[in-house]
């Protein structure tokens, strides 16, 4: 089995709505993905974040820590050939207009934060972003 290292975001826009992306039409996650060579986990979820959703405009907040899942097949099931360590940070943007550049994540939507663990399709995104959703509702009711 191969094991790598993601960064992704939870990231909050315009009206306090949290980003949201499609993978290959069939499944929703947070904006993330691999890290590349030369870039750290963060470096990885700005890149992401522009590749998979169009935004360009992102203001680091804090670290969110970290998780681990299989990677979503692209029946929207889990695919156990890859165990993912998934790097979190936390951001804001003032970009309402989203367009993934992606073609394996072809649409990106702006999602009410009670809203986005019913969204996401893998188990531990929704565990982790309901371990969060807290931490986020204080953020947004504070900024």
């Amino acid at each position: 089995m191969k094991r790598t290292k993601s960064g992704g975001g939870v990231v909050i826009g315009p009206n306090d709505l949290v980003l949201v992306v499609s993978q290959h039409g069939t499944s929703w996650s947070l904006p993330k993905g691999h890290i590349d060579p030369g870039e750290d986990a963060k470096m990885a979820a700005e890149r992401e974040t522009k590749e998979e959703a169009g935004v360009t405009s992102l203001k680091y907040i804090k670290d969110l820590g970290s998780y681990r899942r299989y990677q979503i097949a692209v029946d929207g099931g889990e695919n156990k050939d890859e165990l993912k360590t998934i790097y979190m940070f936390l951001y804001t943007t003032g970009q309402l207009e989203l367009s993934p550049e992606d073609e394996h994540n072809p649409e990106a939507r702006w999602v009410e934060p009670e809203n986005v663990s019913n969204l996401l399709t893998h188990p531990k995104d929704k565990a982790f972003f309901e371990g969060i959703l807290d931490e986020v509702t204080t953020f947004i009711e504070n900024r």
